[in-house]
């Protein structure tokens, strides 16, 4: 069972730094993410979502390929290229994994403009470790699925990183 963990930070930088701290930390083998999505609010309103794969380029280039190759038994590679493109594009489009995206979008329109949402699908996690990684970088946590007693524990691991950045500020 998955861990969905969604993290408000004040700039897209941050919520960013966050996002490559975990991927560094996946590698080391102390969390393995499902999902790791960043949405962001415009001052106009409007949400963004920066994945991290691109499935419709994805899609796009795995389509050439093979409509390259087909076309080439065919004797059309150029046609069977624009064609096997257009329909790996188009299944790149149609293909969602991870944290549903309508779901990223309603829940990014409680954040602040300028502010970015971290949603992190977790599928495994040394929790205390991953904590300890993270807390440096403050944020407000707006959901979880998380136990009470581990979400509890990332609230004040977050309030006091916050904290200590306010007492820097005023000094």
């Amino acid at each position: 069972m998955s861990d969905l963990v969604v993290i408000v930070y004040p700039t897209l930088e941050k919520a960013e730094e966050v996002r490559t701290r975990l991927f560094q930390l996946q590698k080391e083998y102390i969390i393995k993410l499902g999902d790791a999505v960043i949405a962001t609010k415009s001052t106009d309103g409007q949400i963004q979502l920066h994945q991290v794969v691109n499935t419709t380029a994805s899609g796009a280039v795995s389509g050439a390929f093979w409509g390259s190759l087909i076309g080439l038994l065919f004797l059309n590679p150029i046609l069977g290229a624009a064609m096997g493109a257009a329909g790996g594009a188009l299944g790149g489009a149609l293909t969602d994994f991870g944290i549903d995206d309508p779901f990223m979008k309603q829940l990014a329109e409680s954040i602040h403009p300028g502010d970015a949402a971290l949603f992190v699908l977790i599928k495994e996690m040394t929790a205390d470790k991953v904590i300890e990684q993270i807390k440096d970088y403050g944020g407000v946590v707006l959901q979880t699925s998380l136990t009470d007693a581990k979400e509890q524990a990332l609230r004040h691991a977050l309030a006091g990183a916050m904290e200590s950045d306010a007492a820097i500020t005023r000094s």
